[in-house]
């Protein structure tokens, strides 16, 4: 099974249009969503929910009130202003450090597993999708990465899946490092702006690190056509395969509104260039 990344340095580059392209041109596929934090692969893919899993992840202290002496100790040493003067915990804002557990006399206080999330298996009209949702202000969305793309792995070879299409996060946080873990490829979608390149530099830095093949599209390339040479000439400095330039196609604003993949329009541009791109990947991924 070989494992396609669509990530972007940015945000709005149009990511989520390519790897919803990709999910309808690939076969014998799975896919998954690693943008847990603001996931929306599931408005184009929309999936049927099969299965659904809780994650948990971290801890939250929680005060037990028939042993609290109310001394102090704990809110004086919480340095996140979690407690309250009644001593009550505030789960959004309780890092789980439990500094304030052992500094409690009495033993009040206990550390607790954190829901933050939910994730998980559906099907589509593509095939399966596994996907995720991080609860408002969690952290822990790495390790949520790195659980579905494990589940996708494991589904992908029981039912002997050939790709599986990942749609990764914005910028080279966390989530991004998680996606990158293990895969083929890494297609970095930009846009032809001066910003745009400059993150697209940043992400390609960081994929290379875990050695993926990476690759290179330019979204909405005819609204700048200086700064896409420019990308241009930045790709064939540092040997980087740019294998498609997406004109600005308003079927692609279509799509979005009405929450399909550009390849349910056989009259637009990006259909076109879209099947050239996937054609490519299948060609050089070995």
């Amino acid at each position: 099974m070989k494992q396609i990344l669509v990530i972007s340095g940015k945000g709005g580059t149009g990511k989520t249009i390519v790897t919803g392209a990709l999910a309808a041109l690939a076969q014998n596929k799975i896919m998954v969503d690693c943008d847990v934090d603001a996931a929306n692969l599931h408005l184009i893919l929309r999936p049927e929910v099969e299965e659904k899993h809780i994650f948990k992840g971290g801890e939250v202290a929680l005060i037990d009130k028939s042993r609290c002496s109310e001394c102090g100790q704990c809110i004086e040493v919480c340095r996140f202003d979690a407690i309250s003067k009644d001593y009550i915990v505030d789960p959004i804002a309780c890092e789980g450090c439990a500094f304030c557990g052992f500094a409690c006399p009495t033993g009040a206080i206990e550390m607790k597993e954190n829901v933050s999330g939910e994730w998980y298996i559906s099907k589509t009209k593509y095939g399966p999708f596994v996907h995720a949702k991080l609860g408002i202000a969690e952290d822990n969305s790495g390790r949520l990465v790195a659980l579905i793309k494990q589940k996708a792995k494991e589904i992908a070879e029981q039912q002997k899946r050939e790709w599986m299409i990942i749609d990764g996060a914005p910028g080279i946080g966390c989530p991004v490092i998680a996606s990158l873990s293990g895969v083929d490829c890494a297609l970095v979608v930009t846009e032809p702006t001066l910003s745009g390149l400059h993150d697209a530099q940043r992400v390609i830095e960081v994929a290379r690190q875990f050695r993926a093949d990476v690759k290179l599209v330019i979204n909405k390339y005819d609204l700048n056509k200086d700064m896409t040479a420019e990308i241009e000439k930045y790709c064939k400095d540092n040997n980087i395969h740019l294998i498609g330039k997406i004109i600005f196609d308003k079927t692609v604003v279509r799509a979005v509104v009405e929450g399909k993949t550009i390849m349910d329009y056989p009259d637009g541009e990006a259909r076109n260039e879209a099947e050239k791109i996937w054609n490519i990947l299948k060609g050089s991924i070995k």
